[in-house]
């Protein structure tokens, strides 16, 4: 069974290792191993990170029918006539969005602003490192 140290956890997760020790303190996720490093079981993680995806409106998600959803902050923003090219950093994952300049100017997309990536496709890759 994989596990994961503080650090990776927090990668996975998109949060601070600091966040990550706080919920084990706190008994929101189990560890394993004795005299090496504080570690998170994989199957464990698993599950805390789809509760953590399962929040409420307004503190994680919104409702929509595309179930791959990533909260993020945008870095970019890139606005002609007719397009507009949006970049966000989500966790340690960086998604591009190409949308009308309409779209982006209503949703006040700027750097700073905090927005949520839905992504529906019939076709997604899944690789393992």
């Amino acid at each position: 069974m994989p596990a994961y140290r503080i650090s990776e956890a927090a990668e996975l997760l998109g949060v601070s290792d600091d966040t990550v020790r706080r919920w084990i303190d706190s008994g929101r996720l189990p560890t394993v191993g004795g005299d090496g490093p504080t570690e998170v079981p994989g199957a464990a993680l698993a599950a805390f990170a789809l509760e953590l995806a399962e929040l409420p409106d307004g503190e994680r998600r919104t409702h929509s029918s595309a179930r791959n959803q990533l909260r993020g902050l945008v870095t970019r923003v890139v606005i002609d006539t007719v397009m507009a090219q949006v970049e966000l950093v989500c966790g340690p994952y960086r998604v591009v969005s190409l949308m009308s300049a309409e779209a982006a100017t209503e949703l006040g997309l700027q750097p700073g602003v905090t927005a949520i990536a839905s992504i529906k496709s019939t076709n997604v890759v899944i690789e393992t490192p």
